[in-house]
């Protein structure tokens, strides 16, 4: 006969109720850590992708061991060669600065790839159009290719802020207080780590949806670009 669960030892509603305005407390260096360097890695991933398809080696070749390095090594290596690794040869960041710049670096990688295919899919008639329009390279970019490009590109760079979000529980490891760190120390304190990692499993899935809502307003918005 098979032991009835103890409900109790798996979730403490109690203490994740009392629990969730700590937690939530992490809310800010959470989105501080997601959107920041979803900021900084569509910066730096529109020039890389324009340098990996560029027909300068000079330029091509960097841009393409730059992205193969960032997408084949773990970022929680990365934070750590930043955080603990650095300070070696004299350079030091405290636990937000190395989460930001990794993450940054690391996201520029992918969005990188991103913007090339959704610039790539763009009908090269396009570029004919506007060059016979007499515009120049950045304002067919501008006014013509981007906004084309921007709505194929919306559902993967939301799904890249997305796992920002969730990798910013990554962190913790390098002490940062996010919102996983912090339900880790009361799971610790209360030896009740099951209860705080469900409440926070439902905490990054409430943000993720809120997301995924703001996805949808996006592509209704550009599709008029069709």
């Amino acid at each position: 006969m098979m032991n009835e669960i103890e409900w109790e030892l798996l979730f403490d509603p109690q203490l994740a109720i009392d629990s969730f305005p700590y937690v939530l407390g992490g809310l800010t260096h959470t989105l501080l850590l997601a959107l920041v360097s979803m900021g900084v890695g569509l910066f730096i991933g529109f020039f890389l992708s324009l340098a990996r398809t560029s027909t300068f080696p000079i330029l091509q070749w960097p841009a393409r061991l730059y992205i193969s390095f960032m997408r084949g090594v773990p970022i929680l290596v990365i934070l750590f060669l930043l955080y603990f690794g650095f300070p070696v040869i004299g350079v030091e960041f405290t636990a937000v600065q190395a989460a930001l710049i990794g993450f940054s670096l690391n996201s520029a990688a992918y969005m990188a790839e991103i913007f090339r295919s959704s610039l790539a899919s763009v009908d090269s008639g396009q570029w004919e159009s506007s060059r016979a329009l007499g515009l120049t390279y950045w304002q067919s970019m501008r006014r013509i290719i981007l906004p084309q490009s921007v709505r194929i590109a919306i559902p993967p760079l939301s799904n890249v802020l997305m796992d920002l979000i969730k990798a910013s529980s990554l962190a913790a490891m390098i002490t940062v207080p996010e919102m996983f760190q912090k339900a880790r120390i009361v799971g610790a304190r209360e030896f009740d780590l099951l209860t705080l990692l469900i409440l926070v499993a439902l905490m990054y899935w409430a943000i993720c949806s809120i997301m995924a809502v703001l996805q949808n307003y996006l592509e209704k918005r550009y599709a008029k670009y069709l």
